[in-house]
């Protein structure tokens, strides 16, 4: 029985704490329905898995004349069917096709945010622990609670809730359109084929289009500067070889003594 104080924990743990596709499965739930940590799912799936065990145990039982098993499996298919975890005139075998989700879609927190009461997941969870939300004109704290079929439409905001007034700022707008929690569905990748590329022959330029096109500015004409012819410097004379200088320098010599001698016999003979 246990101590009354301490009472019994409603969910199982799961078997392995470390499973890498497991805890990618858990950490997008916590994210989709804004719960507060994995405890709530576990506590789904305990749920979910005592649904199911009993749905396997009375289809096996099914072929006897025991009227206490068509009893059971009535009761199990109305309280589903009343929980809107199932559809109406459902049967034993879809209660073996349940997943986690269908147990999560049915909280308090959820159904608070689809109605449009709260902006997010987790805004909703915030409104309904702080006292905002009422379920039947009852004001409700449990963002876990599992909402019947008949109390969906008596969820709103708790009479002392100043949320009732319309241009409360943490009130949702009137056009505001709450997006319904789908299951994400991640598309395989295919391998992408590349298409051949067509290269593009250039264009080549005609002789008439060079000549329209304008002649291009020096950046003297640009600021308005006018061109200045300007000189080149002289180069200077080149040094003449050696060789070629003495070639020149013996008729110059030559020409010096026979002007000497010329002007000897002139004197001579003027004397």
């Amino acid at each position: 029985m246990g101590k009354p104080k301490f009472s019994r924990k409603k969910y199982e743990t799961p078997s392995h704490p470390w499973q890498e596709d497991r805890i990618k499965e858990e950490n997008e739930l916590i994210r989709k329905y804004g719960l507060k940590n994995k405890r709530e799912i576990w506590k789904a799936e305990t749920s979910l898995r005592k649904y199911r065990g009993q749905a396997r145990e009375l289809l096996a039982k099914i072929g006897s004349d025991d009227p206490q098993i068509k009893k059971e499996s009535d009761q199990l298919l109305m309280y589903l069917e009343r929980m809107t975890i199932l559809k109406p005139k459902a049967t034993l075998d879809d209660v073996l096709a349940l997943n986690t989700e269908s147990v999560l879609s049915r909280r308090l927190q959820t159904l608070t945010y689809l109605k449009g009461l709260a902006g997010t997941p987790n805004q909703a969870r915030q409104l309904i622990v702080h006292g905002h939300i009422a379920v039947n004109k009852r004001k409700n704290t449990v963002p876990g609670y599992l909402v019947e079929k008949d109390e969906e439409d008596e969820i709103a905001y708790t009479t002392a809730s100043p949320l009732n007034d319309i241009l409360h700022p943490v009130r949702p707008r009137a056009d505001f359109k709450s997006i319904p929690i789908k299951k994400e569905e991640k598309p395989e990748e295919s391998p992408k084929e590349e298409a051949p590329t067509k290269e593009v022959p250039k264009e080549e330029e005609s002789p008439k289009a060079e000549s329209d096109k304008p002649a291009e500015k020096t950046p003297k004409e640009e600021a308005g500067e006018p061109e200045t012819n300007e000189e080149k410097p002289e180069e200077p004379p080149k040094e003449e070889a050696p060789a070629e200088k003495k070639k020149k320098e013996q008729p110059a010599k030559e020409t010096d003594r026979e002007e000497k001698t010329e002007n000897e016999d002139k004197s001579k003979g003027g004397k």
